[in-house]
């Protein structure tokens, strides 16, 4: 798998597979969320709105919603409420102002309960309407002071002046008549403008007219996030960190698919492969002890990353693949026909398919299974064998292992005459009528299993 694109059906196969471990995993990471919501205290928000009368261009809104949050209106709020141990720098962080369509402002508040979400939401709603209320007359009292009694006055100009370019108007058409329709025109700008300064005054008086439109609704609901979505939160991040990390293992994985790997690893020929068809599951190793029954508990005991087994063929094919081997062991031994099988330990399938060697063998040639630990490697030292059978299955061992099984199999003196290579197949198929079974059970003088490579 470490050469392959991980497909979806890799995934699923690997859920399906591992779905006690990410269940309980699943579990662990809910716990863990609901821990960290222990650790933070629910928080509540609710928002005010207040109205901005008049033309507002949009800088002027952002304006707008940069003062609501500012220092000033701030402590303000803090100094009105005055809530034990929260500080002004602390309130910063829960307030929040937004422009909205309409030329509204939109204040939030967030606070630990739906009283104090609503008090603070509405308070600095207040304190910022005094605020803008207050900066916008400091701006416009000596000016809108000085316009009315400047309007009056060339309202005052005006008439007289009118009143006297009528009483000295030629109705002919004289110079004189001329220049009163000038002055006339002049007159008629400056009140042009008078106007356009009064309608600015008006703006700039509404501009500062903000309402506040209503209370804040106090909040019913729990701001995000909430004890639940955290709970949800730690089951799906524990549950995907699973499948990645499951993911990613398989992936950098060394152990052995190939057969040009593994006969290269031990440096001997293939004789041949055979199947192990149905009963337990395959590469689930026997063990004791607590971590080996927690091992089967979570479904770790069982490789997820081979291939879903493919269906089994009749038994005369199984008993073909089987026969031949043996046939190509009698070739390859000298007249003592005593031969060593040794097999990984932890290795079920390969472990079977010795087993039913054995049987298919029928003493000819004599052999003797030994199981043999990967990590210390040890064979029991030549007697009267021949050499050593190597059966293992595919994709459990990796390079420096079968190198480490080679080894040991030459400082104890065997030679390796070939390699078996084993496989799972679904399904138990049915034995033919015209074979009957032969005796499953191994002769005594040719069976001696030594997990550590003990004496025959």
């Amino acid at each position: 798998m470490s050469d392959d694109t991980i497909r979806l059906v890799t995934i699923g196969r690997m859920i399906r597979r591992r779905r006690r471990l990410l269940t309980v995993l699943a579990l662990v990471g809910a716990l863990v969320g609901y821990g960290a919501s222990l650790l933070f205290p629910p928080r509540y928000t609710t928002s005010a709105s207040v109205l901005l009368p008049g033309a507002w261009e949009e800088r002027e809104l952002l304006t707008q919603t940069e003062i609501a949050t500012s220092s000033v209106v701030v402590d303000r709020v803090a100094a009105t409420l005055d809530w034990s141990g929260v500080g002004a720098s602390e309130l910063r962080d829960r307030v929040s102002a937004e422009a909205a369509d309409g030329n509204i402002i939109k204040i939030s508040g967030t606070a630990d309960t739906p009283k104090r979400a609503q008090q603070l939401s509405d308070q600095v709603a207040e304190q910022f309407v005094a605020f803008a209320a207050r900066i916008a007359g400091e701006d416009t009292d000596a000016e809108a002071a000085a316009r009315p009694e400047a309007l009056r006055q060339m309202v005052v100009r005006t008439s007289r002046r009118i009143t006297e370019l009528a009483d000295a108007a030629d109705p002919g058409r004289t110079v004189e008549s001329v220049q009163t329709r000038t002055e006339l025109a002049k007159l008629r700008t400056a009140l042009q403008e008078a106007i356009t300064k009064l309608d600015q005054a008006d703006s700039a008086a509404g501009k500062a007219n903000m309402v506040v439109m209503g209370p804040a609704a106090r909040p019913t609901g729990e701001a995000p996030p909430t004890r639940l979505q955290l709970i949800v939160a730690g089951a799906v991040l524990f549950f995907l960190l699973t499948v990645v990390g499951h993911l990613t293992a398989a992936r950098m994985s060394r152990r052995l698919r190939t057969e040009p790997e593994i006969t290269a690893a031990l440096g001997a020929a293939l004789l041949g492969t055979v199947d192990v068809p149905g009963g337990r599951p395959a590469h689930r190793p026997e063990g004791r002890g607590p971590r080996a029954r927690i091992r089967r508990l979570l479904g770790l005991d069982i490789r997820w990353d081979l291939p879903t087994p493919r269906t089994s063929g009749d038994e005369a094919g199984l008993r073909i693949r089987y026969r031949r081997v043996c046939a190509r062991l009698r070739d390859r031994l000298p007249a003592a026909r005593r031969l060593l099988v040794v097999v990984p330990d932890g290795d079920e399938v390969a472990r079977r398919a010795a087993e039913r060697l054995l049987a298919e063998a029928g003493g000819d040639p004599l052999l003797r299974v030994v199981g043999v630990s990967e990590s210390r490697p040890l064979v029991p030292d030549r007697d009267d064998e021949s050499g050593a059978l190597v059966v293992l299955s595919a994709g459990g061992s990796t390079a420096g292992e079968l190198a480490g099984i080679a080894e040991a199999c030459a400082d104890a003196g065997h030679e390796i005459v070939g390699i078996v290579l084993a496989g799972a197949v679904r399904g138990r198929p049915a034995r033919s009528a015209d074979r009957p079974r032969e005796a499953a059970a191994v002769p005594a003088l040719a069976v001696g299993d030594d997990s550590t490579g003990g004496s025959r």
